[in-house]
This record gives structure tokens, C-alpha cells and sequence, in this order.
């Protein structure tokens, strides 16, 4: 996925999720420099909230994200929390797209929808990652991790960030979280439960709590050519948590090609997985000691989104992307299969 293309639609196009009209009314109010006739196009590839560039006639362009169409979640969906993250940490340390506004009436494009800059730079997958140059991939590497630190760094204990925390360890939240879930969804017995017991008697501790990203990869951020992070995407999952949990996830998407469509190959200049921990760990100075446990459970927690992911396509709400649901039906049980050889080791 590349955010930076600059070839516009032929022609105005309402794809699904977007009413045209009102939502350039919308624009006409909140972002003036947006000029009508404005052009919607779904960036295809997303698995949740749906995306969408914005072109306007003079040649800007912004980003659209709302949930997918049709009944979800609203927790799991919350594009208003997402647009409240953006901003706090607009200005800092953390590269973010600037936000533009936040709409919450329904009766604009039938759900809550946010706006951001554009950001131009290679989100990189199998189809454009190629797009970052190789004498770039190392540096790439690296500031993928001192952008992961930096967002673990931000100070949560005064102000809006201290009132995000909870009771309880993440971990217990979120096993209860994914619990319920998986209930909603009527799984029945299988490797996605007999997993979720495991974890749940095995869990550690929670010894360092900061902003948890909860989706922190190489296709969540968007790259420049010289290996700079430009901006952290994706925030629906963010929380005050174990930061450990990001790790976890970040080891799984550079080590797991397979489920997460791309990985970073120390073979095409990237660094390998003990390069990536030793810099997180030197530039922290966490020890990583309970990783295992971690990635585990970010395979596992993967497996229950890949769950609820197949139940949307299956539903039809994810928009016309070329997707091979069969498949993605059948990924939760080998992700959750590939949780337990991990936690088991």
C-alpha cells in the first residue's frame, strides 16, 4: 500500500461507505482547501476501518478512515478514539498524520468518520515494498524500532493519557476482551480456546505500562526513501497497557510473512529479528526475557481478529477487494496452532 501515489481517479466515483454529497459538505466546512468535485477511492488491503484517499480538484489530497459499513462492533471500530490519539500526539516525538477534523453525524456517510493529511511514503507489503531502496532498509529497520521506543517514552501517567488507564493487567483485559468476543461470534471448541487457556495460565506480570500501540508493524507505518518513519497509522486498537504486547506483535509481523502478507527480509538489507530486540532492549533498557509469552499471545490475539475479519467479508462489509475468504476462514485455527508451538516452545 503506498499512501504517496498521485495519479487521480478518471473519473468522481462513491464507493461504498462514502455518500459524495454530503460528504463534500462536509469538507467544504472543515477542510477549505479541500476543492470540490472531490474524488473518493477505498485503499484496498485494509482488514478493519475502511480507508479512503480524497482528491480535490486543485490536486489535494487527504485521507478518509470510518468503520466498515454495515453492523460491527462499535468498540472494536471507536474511529473517534483514533482521531483523539492522533491529536494528542500531534507535535511530539511520535510521527503521526495532522488531523483535520472528526465528524460524529450519522447521517453524513452513515457512521463516524475522521480526516488527516495526506502523508506521502511507502506503507510496505509484497506489492510495494520494493519502493523503500535497499541502502535504505537497515536505517528503515532501525527507526521502525526507535519509533516503536518513542511511542512507548510518551508520558501517560498525567493529563488525558492518565485517565486511559484501568484496572487489572492488559493482558487480563484483553484475553476477557477477545473472550467475549469470540463468544459473540459463536466459536466453538477449538485451538482459538484451548490457546486462550493457556495464555491465560501462563500470563506474566505486567512490569512496564505506556501507550500500547496494539497493531505496531512495518504495514502500519508509512516510510520515506531514506528509511524515515513519516507516520504511525492504524491507532483503532491504541490503549494504556503492557508494552510489552507491542513487541510481541512487532516479533510476529518480522518473523511471520505468511499471516501478515509481508516481513522484513534480512536477506533483501533489513535487519534481522535479534537486531531489531537488541535495539528496543538498548534503547529502553527492558529486558525481554518474557517475549515468547508475548509473541504468542500476538499470534493468538491475531487468529481472533482474523476470526472476526472472515465474519465481515463473509457478511459483505469490507467493500469489493479481491480476497480469497476460504482462506481467511481457515487462518484462525493455523495462527492459533502457531500460538501454542511458541508458548509451548
Amino acid at each position: 500500500m503506498v499512501y504517496g501515489e498521485t495519479d487521480q481517479p478518471a473519473e468522481p466515483s462513491a464507493p461504498a461507505g462514502i455518500d459524495i454529497e454530503r460528504v463534500t459538505g462536509w469538507f467544504a466546512e472543515n477542510v477549505p482547501a479541500a476543492e470540490p468535485p472531490l474524488r473518493f477511492e477505498l485503499i484496498t488491503g485494509g482488514r478493519s476501518n475502511l480507508t479512503y484517499r480524497v482528491y480535490g480538484r486543485s490536486g489535494g489530497r487527504w485521507v478518509l478512515r470510518r468503520p466498515p459499513t454495515g453492523h460491527v462492533l462499535a468498540s472494536a471500530h471507536d474511529v473517534v478514539r483514533e482521531f483523539r490519539i492522533l491529536d494528542l500526539l500531534a507535535g511530539g516525538p511520535v510521527p503521526v498524520p495532522p488531523v483535520l477534523g472528526c465528524c460524529t453525524d450519522h447521517a453524513v456517510t452513515g457512521a463516524d468518520f475522521y480526516v488527516m493529511e495526506h502523508v506521502d511514503g511507502v506503507v510496505p507489503d509484497i506489492g510495494t515494498a520494493a519502493g523503500i531502496p535497499r541502502g535504505s532498509r537497515a536505517a528503515a529497520s532501525r527507526n521502525i524500532v526507535d519509533t516503536l521506543a518513542a511511542v512507548h517514552a510518551v508520558d501517560t501517567s498525567t493529563g488525558p493519557l492518565a485517565e486511559q488507564r484501568r484496572p487489572g493487567s492488559y493482558l487480563e483485559r484483553q484475553l476477557r476482551r477477545w473472550h467475549r468476543q469470540l463468544t459473540a461470534g459463536g466459536v466453538g471448541p477449538g485451538p482459538l480456546w484451548e490457546v486462550h487457556d493457556l495464555l491465560t495460565r501462563r500470563m506474566p506480570p505486567e512490569r512496564w505500562t505506556g501507550i500500547a500501540h496494539g497493531d505496531f508493524r512495518p504495514g502500519n507505518l508509512l516510510i520515506g526513501p531514506d528509511g524515515t518513519v513519516r507516520a504511525v497509522l492504524d491507532w483503532e486498537l491504541w490503549t494504556v497497557g503492557d508494552v510489552m504486547a507491542d513487541i510481541g506483535w512487532l516479533t510476529a509481523a518480522w518473523t511471520s510473512a505468511e499471516p501478515f502478507g509481508w516481513a522484513p527480509d534480512p536477506a533483501e538489507g533489513y535487519l534481522d529479528i535479534d537486531a531489531v530486540l537488541a535495539r528496543y532492549a538498548g534503547t529502553t533498557g527492558r529486558a525481554l526475557d518474557d517475549l515468547p509469552y508475548y509473541q504468542a499471545f500476538a499470534l493468538w490475539r491475531l487468529a481472533a481478529i482474523a476470526e472476526g475479519v472472515a465474519a465481515r467479508f463473509r457478511a459483505g462489509v469490507m467493500g469489493e477487494q479481491d480476497i480469497d475468504v476460504a482462506d481467511l476462514s481457515e487462518r484462525p485455527a493455523r495462527l492459533a496452532e502457531s500460538a501454542r508451538a511458541v508458548l509451548l516452545g
